[in-house]
């Protein structure tokens, strides 16, 4: 049996048909993407999950708001990104999680053995980057690991985009002192 793999675009068509194993086949290509962007602003693997299962229940019952297929990915990220903040607001104090888990998720097995010396110099940057105050987190990691710019950053995190310009340049100087420590 010949297995035949659909654009994600075809894909979102047979979800809003309500396709059972073309919501199965899109879990599949995001949700590792999307636990790990929880993963990161939450800092807690239980939430995160918890967020990443949410998000892909609202993004499923909500598709008729999607304008165009070929953004999914970017909207669901969205849904990932407000529901993680959410989280954050209600949760003001956040539990410690091992800096291991952390590191294990965020990479793949492969890149973990190929890239040992390179895995744990990223391990120590991630470690100081989750060691920031919560608000430095959230914004260095938005911008250096999602890749959000300031306006996007500023739009997610109801800031005013100077407050976001200044708060990103505040957390990488924090980060740059915590580095020039070790």
């Amino acid at each position: 049996m010949k297995q035949i793999t659909l654009h994600t675009e075809e894909l979102i068509d047979a979800c809003r048909k309500g396709n059972q194993a073309a919501q199965l086949e899109i879990y599949k290509r995001y949700y590792k993407a999307m636990y790990n962007t929880s993963l990161r602003i939450v800092k807690n693997t239980a939430e995160a999950e918890d967020i990443m299962q949410e998000a892909f229940l609202i993004a499923f019952t909500k598709l008729e708001s999607l304008k165009d297929n070929k953004t999914f990915g970017a909207w669901l990220k969205r849904i990932v990104i407000n529901s993680s903040l959410t989280a954050i607001r209600k949760n003001n104090s956040h539990q410690e999680i091992a800096i291991d888990s952390i590191a294990y998720s965020l990479t793949n097995n492969e890149d973990i053995i190929n890239n040992d010396i390179k895995d744990k110099q990223v391990s120590k940057i991630l470690k100081m980057i989750y060691e920031l105050k919560d608000n430095y987190s959230t914004v260095l990691s938005l911008s250096l690991i999602e890749g959000y710019d300031y306006e996007e950053i500023s739009d997610i995190m109801n800031i005013s985009y100077s407050n976001c310009r200044t708060m990103i340049s505040r957390a990488k100087e924090s980060l740059r002192k915590k580095l020039q420590l070790v």
